[in-house]
């Protein structure tokens, strides 16, 4: 190094090379890179806090939606607080005495302690591993259940969907069907987020009188004159992968592994 390099200090003798440097060049985008990294890693850090409030607030406008309680003029945490946050052991169908406001289903789902591994006859979903116990949100008018909201989720195509499930209060009649997170294909795969598609979710029964599980997403159009039309929605024009997903993800949700035995618990109490 050259007395006056000496002088310049480090970031002087790297400007003072010619803009054609190699050296200069690789030197210059490395300190480039390290100050947005740097800028980045900052910005993600103090805006953590938020985003999870964001998500937390799009999941509670999800619910309101599905549950036909949003308007463009409601203050969502406090019709919010109308609704009765609950935690089920998914293997009994009875409630977990935990807090539900700490329990984290995602979370829990990755951990081998709280959750199990599904064996591939199981797993019609694409889930892998299903977290034991699941947060339910319960709506009630003069102490009854008037709808219940049960978190789902499962793969389609190019993307695991998650959503909600909404029942009436007598645990089989759907409410609706929405999905808050996924990324299908626009205009195919996506048209889960149809409104006119949703719409066909309402008021099918999940259920036969039997108690069998008999709700599905089929190919084409749904002939209502058959009588298990009330069990039955359309798959969704030039998705079949998507729409059998779906189909898929809901029966696993309402079946043996996941809400059946809550769901039959709360039918069979009804009953009594």
């Amino acid at each position: 190094m050259t007395e006056n390099n000496k002088k310049q200090g480090f970031f002087g003798s790297i400007l003072s090379l010619p803009n054609d440097s190699p050296k200069k060049t690789i030197i210059v985008a490395f300190l480039l890179c390290l100050v947005c990294s740097v800028l980045v890693s900052t910005a993600a850090v103090a805006l953590k806090s938020k985003q999870v409030a964001n998500k937390e607030l799009d999941i509670k406008k999800n619910i309101l939606a599905i549950t036909g309680l949003l308007s463009d003029d409601s203050d969502i945490e406090t019709v919010f607080e109308q609704f009765e946050v609950k935690v089920v052991d998914l293997e009994t169908g009875k409630y977990a005495d935990i807090d539900a406001s700490s329990y984290d289903q995602r979370k829990a789902s990755k951990d081998p302690a709280q959750s199990i591994k599904l064996t591939s006859k199981q797993d019609i979903a694409g889930i892998s591993r299903r977290a034991k116990l699941a947060s339910i949100y319960i709506l009630k008018e003069d102490d009854k259940v008037k709808q219940v909201i049960l978190p789902i989720h499962g793969y389609g195509l190019w993307s695991t969907l998650y959503g909600f499930i909404a029942f009436e209060g007598d645990f089989n009649t759907i409410k609706g069907l929405q999905f808050y997170a996924h990324a299908e294909t626009p205009g195919l795969g996506g048209e889960v987020d149809n409104p006119k598609w949703r719409k066909q979710w309402q008021g099918k029964k999940a259920f036969n009188d039997q108690g069998d599980l008999k709700i599905e997403v089929i190919r084409g159009h749904v002939d209502f004159k058959m009588a298990d039309a009330v069990h039955k929605v359309d798959g969704l024009s030039g998705a079949t992968l998507t729409s059998k997903g779906v189909s898929n993800l809901v029966n696993y949700w309402l079946g043996d592994h996941g809400f059946g035995p809550y769901l039959k618990n709360m039918r069979s109490a009804m009953e009594e």
